[in-house]
């Protein structure tokens, strides 16, 4: 049966850490024993800052995610992390202003290996409910953001019954820093895409963990917006862990063709690694690990425009992690078979009606799984930005209230249809059991417009 999402007027008072840990169940997952807190609604708890690995710290930068380090006792887990290693942000800029509160802008840090889950009241600890688990990438084109950003909350979606991880991972030239001497430290001699192998490590922790949140380890959703987007198009091309994957959701991430390319060859990510490291005067896998992390991502944007590099710090195809670029990999049928929700918003950072509906296309060709396409249509009130990319998160995530936008009763109601599309998908593998959103196919190419009714 399909649910529709209520609001809900439960709220709970601030409670003292003690009163928390009483209040909650406390799980046992991979290093020891955490327990969380109330969400704004008392029926949903959340698990804040959890590690899924080794910090990357110190002779662990540029490596591979390591496992998590255990702990004694139990952590109390209310807490969210910092946010990988990155530029401060640009608070007046479009996106500072949409997106971030100077007041509650987290630290950064090279320590950044956490998740954090949003589970039904009723769910944690039952190792029995097997709940429609998804694993959230935020967007930052492989350079910035983190995984609790305002707009991104699991309170809406734990409300109908799925539970919601999000996650941090390795950013920039800490996370995908190509080098000759790091590549030599490795028995496969390659290096970079530390971000990449972050990702797999948390979807390896939600099959591994997520039943003591009451989820089901073999109905997983990958879900992201932007680089996001584009990283599920990467974790369901890698071999690694496209068997662990039931259902994806892609979010302005185009479609067919690039968006953000993996084509780079490892040559030639080598070399202008080595190149801004010798600006740095540091050639040893030592000497670079001895560098501030200050200093190394305060070097990298200049080199970027000296060197006329774009963007180098980004996945690419190692032949472990990735063997094949996403497009290569729909049309040979080697992506994982299931669902896919796939769209765009009208005024997007480029056009990707086409690429998506031909990602569609290709897949009706090869498979008989479904492909739902949307279109998002609202321009969001209070400037004249439109449907912008990244817009349709408040929605996605019913989470408008945290906007300075002078958002209508329309705009909530659009929302409530949204997280009843995504989270019936995540699910289902269909928003609505195709009563009026069709899969869109070679014959019947059928784009669900997402707009406020009138």
């Amino acid at each position: 049966m399909l649910l529709l999402i209520t609001q809900s007027a439960f709220t709970v008072e601030a409670a003292t850490n003690e009163s928390i840990k009483l209040a909650t169940p406390v799980l046992k997952v991979t290093g020891g024993k955490i327990s969380g807190c109330f969400g704004e609604d008392s029926h949903v708890l959340i698990y804040k800052g959890i590690p899924y690995a080794a910090a990357p710290i110190g002779d662990l930068r540029w490596k591979r995610p390591q496992p998590v380090k255990a702990w004694q006792g139990t952590r109390l887990c209310n807490t969210f992390s910092a946010m990988a290693f990155q530029r401060e942000r640009d608070m007046k800029s479009f996106y500072g202003k949409e997106f971030h509160d100077p007041q509650s802008e987290p630290q950064r840090s090279e320590d950044c290996l956490y998740l954090n889950v949003w589970t039904p009241r009723s769910a944690a600890g039952n190792t029995k409910a097997k709940l429609p688990v998804v694993m959230w990438i935020h967007g930052g084109a492989y350079m910035s953001g983190f995984g609790f950003e305002k707009e991104m909350d699991g309170e809406a979606w734990a409300k109908c019954g799925v539970i919601l991880v999000t996650i941090n991972y390795r950013l920039n030239v800490f996370g995908f820093l190509a080098h000759p001497a790091l590549s030599a430290e490795n028995k496969e001699g390659l290096s970079g895409n530390y971000g990449l192998y972050d990702q797999i490590a948390a979807l390896q922790w939600v099959v591994n963990n997520i039943a003591q949140f009451g989820g089901d380890p073999k109905n997983i959703t990958v879900a992201g917006q932007s680089a996001g987007a584009g990283s599920v198009k990467n974790l369901v091309t890698s071999p690694l862990c496209k068997r662990f994957i039931s259902k994806a959701i892609i979010q302005s991430g185009g479609g067919l063709g690039e968006f953000i390319s993996t084509e780079a060859s490892k040559d030639k990510l080598e070399a202008l690694g080595m190149q801004m490291m010798d600006q740095l005067q540091a050639h040893t896998a030592k000497e670079m690990r001895a560098l501030s992390a200050e200093k190394v991502l305060g070097a990298l944007m200049p080199f970027m425009r000296q060197a006329k590099a774009g963007l180098f710090t980004a996945p690419y195809i190692d032949g472990v992690a990735l063997t094949e670029d996403f497009t290569s990999a729909v049309k040979d049928n080697s992506i994982a078979d299931i669902p896919y929700l796939i769209g765009s918003n009208a005024n997007d950072i480029m056009p990707m009606d086409k690429a998506i509906t031909d990602f569609a296309a290709a897949r009706d060709s090869l498979s008989k799984r479904p492909v739902y396409v949307y279109h998002f249509d609202r321009s969001l009130p209070g400037d004249t930005a439109g449907s912008f990319h990244s817009a349709e998160m408040w929605y996605t995530f019913h989470t408008l209230k945290r906007s300075w936008r002078p958002f209508t009763q329309a705009d909530y109601e659009l929302s409530d249809r949204m997280v009843t599309y995504w989270t019936n998908f995540i699910k289902y593998g269909s928003p609505d059991g195709d009563k009026t959103w069709k899969p869109c196919t070679r014959k019947a190419p059928y784009v669900e417009v997402l707009q406020t009714k009138k």
